[in-house]
C-alpha cells in the first residue's frame, strides 16, 4: 500500500506548491525504493519476456493500466552454440567457460530487446520498474548465471525451482531502477515458460480436463483440471521449426506457410508469408513481386500441412513411406501423369516436388521421417500423461507458442500431433507463456498463484518412464497406430488404412477361427 500512498502524497504536494518541491517515489513490494524523480509522474512501466530456446519475445506494459504498449522479438543468439537445448548443454560441458558465454549472449539479447521496446513506445528506460522473465529450465538457469549441466542427464536436477527476485542490474539487465521476477520452474525439463502458460490458460482452474501443449524445440505438456494437474516435456527437436528439413526455414517473409494438395492429380497450391493470395489465384505472381517477396522455403506450419496433405492424398502411407503413384485406381491418364511428375526418384527413395519455380522445393523421405520422430515424441508424452491421469478423451486441447498459434488444428490431428477431438475442441492460444509472464508482471496475486500451482503439479519424467518407448513407437504412424480417429473422420476424409502383410495375415486367421472351431 505504500506506493499509492506516496503517489497520492506527491500529488497533494504538487497541488499545494505548484510542483516546486514535489517528488515521485517508485516503491517495490512496499519497502524497497527503486527511484525518486522530481515532480509528480504516473509513468511506470514493466517488461514481460519469454526467453525461448529459438525466439525471445518481449512485451512492454503500462503498469498503471495493464495495457501492452509495444511488442518485439528476436532470435536467441545462443543458437550459434547449438540448435537444441542438449547441444547447448554439451557445449558447456566441452568448453570451459561456455556457460558464461551462453549467459552473456542471452542477457545481451534481452537488453537489446528492452531498448527496442522502449524506443518503439517512446518510453524512457528509467520509467521501467519491473521485469518478469520465463523460460525453459536450461534458459532459466543460463539467464540466472547457473551451470545447466545437471539438467543434461538423469535425474535432471534443478539448482533452483522457486521464483527468483533480484535487482535488474544483478542479472546484467540494463535497467537502473527495476526489479526482476523470474518465474518458477515445474521440473527438470518443464520450466517457467510452462508454468506461465499454465497460469495463462488455467488447467488448474478448469472443471474439465484441459491439455495445453507448447510446441517447440522442447515441447512442454500440461494436462489436468482443478483436482489434479500433470506436466511433462518431450524432446521434439527443431524439425517443427524448419531445421533438419531439406526445404525448411524459419517463419519469415517469403516462407510458405499454408499448403493444400489436390487428391487426384497431387497438384499443390500454397500461400507465403507476406501475401494474402494462394499460388493458384490470379495475380499471385504480381502480388509476390510487388511485395518484393522471394519464395524461399517452408516454415513450420507449412511442413505440418504439406505432410498431412501428402497423407490425405495418398502420397505417403500410414507408415510415412512416399509412394511414386499411390492408389492409381480410377485415375485419368492426365492425373496419373501429373502424379508421376510430382513424385520423383531421390537416390534410393522418393521425394514430392512442391514447386520448381522460382525455386525448387521438395519434401524428401528423410523430411517425413524427421517429422515422424518429432511428432511421435510429442504424442508419446501426451499419451503418457493421459495414462497417468486416467483420462480417455479430451474436449479442450490448446496449442500454445508462436508455432502452435499457426498450426491448422485439423492437420495437427491428421499427423497425430494431438489426440482425437471434435471440431472446435483443438485451438491455438498464441504465446501463452508470454501472456502468463504479463499476468505475473501486473499482479502480485498472479505471482503467488503460479508459485502455488507449480508446487501441486505432478511431474512426469518421460526420459525415465518405461512406457514412453512403447507409446513412441505406436505414435510413429499417421495419425496413430492404435488410437481412435473417429472424431477427426467427421471433419475430413481420411484415407483407408492399409494393413501390413503380417497384420492382414493375422486378420484372415482371426476370421477363419470360428469356422475352424465349428468343424
Amino acid at each position: 500500500e505504500i506506493a499509492p500512498a506516496l503517489a497520492e502524497g506527491a500529488k497533494q504536494v504538487q497541488s499545494e506548491t505548484s510542483g516546486a518541491s514535489a517528488v515521485t517515489v517508485a516503491v517495490y513490494d512496499r519497502h524497497k525504493v527503486l527511484a525518486v524523480r522530481p515532480g509528480y509522474s504516473e509513468s511506470a512501466y514493466g517488461v514481460a519476456i519469454d526467453v525461448g530456446s529459438t525466439t525471445i519475445a518481449g512485451y512492454l506494459l503500462d503498469l498503471g493500466t495493464g495495457d501492452v504498449v509495444s511488442t518485439a522479438g528476436r532470435m536467441n543468439p545462443q543458437i550459434r552454440f547449438g540448435e537444441d537445448l542438449m547441444s547447448r548443454v554439451s557445449y558447456v560441458m566441452m568448453n570451459p567457460g561456455g556457460d558464461a558465454e551462453l549467459t552473456a549472449a542471452v542477457r545481451s539479447a534481452i537488453n537489446e530487446l528492452i531498448v527496442e521496446l522502449c524506443d518503439t513506445a517512446n518510453v524512457e528506460s528509467s520509467c521501467v520498474h519491473d521485469l518478469t522473465l520465463v523460460g525453459n529450465p536450461i534458459m532459466h538457469h543460463l539467464l540466472l548465471g547457473i551451470d545447466p549441466t545437471p539438467l543434461g542427464a538423469a535425474p535432471f536436477t534443478l539448482t533452483v525451482s522457486s521464483p527468483v527476485r533480484a535487482l535488474a542490474g544483478d542479472l546484467g539487465i540494463d535497467l537502473a531502477y527495476a526489479m526482476v521476477f523470474v518465474g518458477p520452474c515445474i521440473a527438470g525439463h518443464v520450466g517457467a515458460d510452462a508454468a506461465a502458460a499454465t497460469l495463462a490458460e488455467g488447467p488448474h482452474r478448469s472443471d474439465t480436463p484441459m491439455l495445453v501443449v507448447d510446441i517447440g524445440t522442447n515441447a512442454e505438456i500440461v494436462l489436468g483440471d482443478s483436482t489434479r494437474v500433470f506436466a511433462a516435456s518431450s524432446p521434439t527437436g527443431p524439425a517443427f521449426e524448419g531445421a533438419q528439413i531439406s526445404s525448411g526455414q524459419r517463419a519469415t517473409a517469403g516462407a510458405i506457410e499454408r499448403v493444400r494438395i489436390d487428391r487426384c492429380s497431387w497438384t499443390p497450391r500454397y500461400k507465403v508469408i507476406g501475401c494474402d493470395l494462394w499460388s493458384d489465384d490470379d495475380g499471385f505472381d504480381v502480388a509476390v513481386k510487388k511485395s518484393e517477396l522471394e519464395v524461399s522455403g517452408l516454415c513450420g506450419s507449412a511442413i505440418i500441412e504439406v505432410i498431412a496433405e501428402m497423407y490425405l492424398s495418398g502420397i505417403i502411407d500410414q507408415n510415412g513411406v512416399i509412394s511414386p503413384t499411390g492408389d492409381d485406381a480410377d485415375l485419368s491418364v492426365d492425373d496419373l501423369a501429373a502424379r508421376q511428375a510430382r513424385v520423383v526418384a531421390d537416390e534410393r527413395t522418393f521425394a514430392y516436388v512442391l514447386t520448381e519455380s522460382p525455386i525448387r522445393l521438395a519434401v524428401t523421405q528423410n523430411d517425413v521421417r524427421a517429422i515422424q520422430l518429432a511428432k511421435a515424441a510429442l504424442r508419446a508424452g501426451i499419451d503418457l500423461l493421459l495414462e497417468h491421469a486416467g483420462i480417455s478423451s479430451l474436449s479442450d486441447i490448446r496449442l500454445a507458442g508462436a508455432f502452435g498459434a499457426h498450426i491448422d488444428p485439423v492437420r495437427a490431428m491428421v499427423l497425430g500431433l494431438v489426440p482425437d477431438a471434435a471440431e472446435g475442441q483443438v485451438r491455438a492460444v498464441g504465446n501463452a507463456s508470454g501472456v502468463g509472464a504479463a499476468r505475473m508482471l501486473v499482479a502480485q496475486n498472479q505471482r503467488q498463484e503460479v508459485a502455488d500451482a507449480v508446487q501441486s503439479i505432478v511431474k512426469i519424467e518421460t526420459a525415465t518412464e518405461p512406457r514412453f518407448q512403447e507409446l513412441f513407437v505406436s505414435a510413429m504412424a499417421f495419425p496413430h497406430e492404435t488410437a481412435s480417429t473417429e472424431l477427426l473422420a467427421q471433419q475430413i476424409d481420411l484415407p483407408a488404412v492399409k494393413l501390413k502383410a503380417q497384420d492382414a495375415s493375422n486378420a484372415r486367421r482371426r476370421r477363419r477361427t470360428p469356422a475352424t472351431a465349428a468343424n
